[in-house]
């Protein structure tokens, strides 16, 4: 699925279940769209962390 597909299918979950309106979900990061929606769903915050693998791949990917 393309970037602009998932985007405009989270932008009206955001809008229909969050109430809330395009400006507010272009303004939030995943991680915090991530958090709302969890907590909608009255599940609890993964323990997650990035592992050394994960953080060498994004240097790599992302050099600057």
């Amino acid at each position: 699925m393309s970037f602009f597909k998932t985007a405009a299918r989270l932008a009206g979950v955001a809008g229909w279940l969050l109430g809330w309106r395009p400006e507010e979900f272009w303004r939030s990061t995943p991680a915090e769209l991530e958090a709302v929606l969890r907590a909608a769903k009255g599940e609890e915050e993964p323990e997650v962390g990035m592992d050394r693998g994960e953080l060498e791949r994004l240097r790599g990917a992302m050099p600057d």
